[in-house]
């Protein structure tokens, strides 16, 4: 697989300069399924060079033509989705139908952006100047790096490369060195949109040879990063020197809260199918659980036996329904945040160890920890892992504020039938993002981001586009 494509630079695949390769690691298996090039810092110096040359042809291209590029490309991956998807699975573990779901939102950003094309609207003002007005232009912001995670390893590309090239911007892509097969399908298939050489450019390699060069470089005009509150941190700090544009999709720590009206069974069903959705590696994933005193018991022994009921396994079978965390490092983090809490008096209701039935892999058991303290590592930090962390109120202005405790802000989340208290707890919960009665958040049509160490700026729906544009104004005197 690797084989086949590798590095591509300047509308080529190739091997890293100096030929070096890494394994990339089945998180099922923990054996080898291939050897993925390692990006030398020469490579990378080349894709931002090939990168300056394809935005002088890209940004010259008609908007309505960069659109007819975005849905042929879309039609591709349409195409491809059964490939896709298995590389998908076999690179995060994730269950195969999980992996054809994320699949399906790439082939809807491209077409989404492809729309959005179309729209890049400048405007008039009249001027105080007689004969004059202003001219407002929305022009691509240049060459944008893209740093992805590998828990959406297909989606969280998409976000950023769709509306980059909507907006007529070239891209250098660095997806993580865990999912580097997903990030060359991907890329694979943007060929079908016949972009001129250097519009899109993938390197696939570690800090010093890939986001070092690319931080330096005074012709990268923008950063967009998947990833933690930590390397958002730094990566912003490191934009300063050339002053680039950024957007950072971070950490979440999300709280949700179940009122007393709430319907029971179908808020169960919603959180065990969120929670343990991709191994719960999902920075919107419900973290801190809120459930009022009169539905606390019941909810607790119902989300226990909803998580007992999981088949665990290789995401490639059909019939599992929840794969391993991506590594080792990960499982052990998760089972020492498992042990933190029950020394903080948690009760351990469902799950808690690695699951005995394997004898690779990196899987533990769907966990249900109620009685949680809020100051346990649980609850304080965003855990990564398929942990449900449940503690209970009873009184709706508390809960709300202790689940704005927190510096995270990227999704909060609500069950209620009443639409005052809807209403109410929308406009109070500190979030970027406010689900009630729902965890379906991402969709291409939408923003989507947060607030304070979450994030900057929005992925998606007609706001998306903005961070790959600069404004400028005109002031024509005639």
């Amino acid at each position: 697989m690797y084989n086949r494509f590798g590095l591509f630079i300047n509308g080529k695949w190739r091997a890293a300069e100096n030929g070096v390769t890494s394994p990339v690691i089945s998180p099922v298996t923990e054996t080898v399924v291939g050897e993925a090039p390692v990006a030398a810092i020469a490579d990378t110096k080349a894709a931002i060079a090939a990168a300056e040359v394809g935005l002088a042809a890209w940004r010259a291209t008609p908007a309505f033509s960069r659109a007819d590029a975005l849905h042929a490309i879309a039609d591709e991956l349409a195409r491809r989705t059964d490939e896709a998807a298995t590389m998908i699975s076999t690179e995060t573990g994730k269950p195969i139908a999980q992996s054809g779901r994320e699949w399906s939102l790439v082939v809807d950003q491209f077409r989404w952006y492809a729309e959005e094309a179309r729209r890049i609207y400048g405007r008039l003002i009249e001027s105080r100047v007689p004969g004059g007005r202003f001219e407002v232009h929305q022009e691509p912001v240049g060459v944008v790096a893209a740093f992805t995670a590998w828990n959406f390893p297909a989606a969280l590309i998409a976000r950023k490369v769709a509306p980059a090239l909507a907006a007529g911007c070239s891209v250098v892509l660095r997806p993580s060195s865990q999912t580097p097969g997903v990030a060359m399908v991907l890329v694979d298939c943007l060929r079908a949109g016949n972009l001129p050489n250097g519009v899109v450019n993938l390197v696939v390699g570690p800090t010093a040879h890939t986001y070092v060069p690319i931080m330096a470089a005074k012709s990268v005009r923008k950063v967009s990063l998947t990833g933690s509150t930590r390397v958002g941190q730094q990566m912003i700090r490191d934009s300063a020197d050339t002053v680039k544009k950024v957007s950072m999709e971070l950490g979440g720590n999300a709280p949700m809260i179940v009122f007393d009206d709430a319907d029971l069974e179908v808020t169960l069903d919603a959180t065990a199918a969120a929670k343990f959705s991709n191994c719960g590696q999902v920075c919107v994933t419900p973290d801190r659980i809120f459930v009022h005193d009169s539905l606390y018991d019941a909810f607790v022994d119902g989300l226990a036996a909803r998580a007992n009921s999981l088949v665990l396994g290789d995401g490639l079978d059909p019939n599992v329904q929840m794969g391993p965390l991506i590594n080792a490092r990960s499982l052990e983090a998760a089972e020492a945040t498992i042990a933190d809490a029950i020394a903080n008096g948690a009760t351990l209701a469902a799950g808690g160890k690695r699951s005995p039935q394997f004898n690779t892999g990196h899987f533990l058991q769907p966990t249900v920890l109620s009685n949680v303290s809020e100051t346990s590592r649980v609850f304080a930090e965003e855990n990564f892992s398929p942990i449900a962390a449940i503690t209970r109120f009873s009184d709706d202005d508390e809960v709300i504020e202790r689940a704005n405790a927190s510096d995270m802000g990227l999704s909060a989340y609500a069950f209620t039938t009443s639409a005052a208290r809807s209403r109410h707890t929308v406009t109070e919960l500190k979030a970027g993002m406010v689900g009630i009665n729902t965890f379906a958040l991402a969709a291409s049509e939408a923003p989507f981001g947060g607030t304070n160490y979450s994030g900057l700026g929005r992925e998606g729906g007609s706001e998306g586009i903005n961070d790959y544009l600069d404004t400028k104004l005109a002031q024509v005197v005639l």
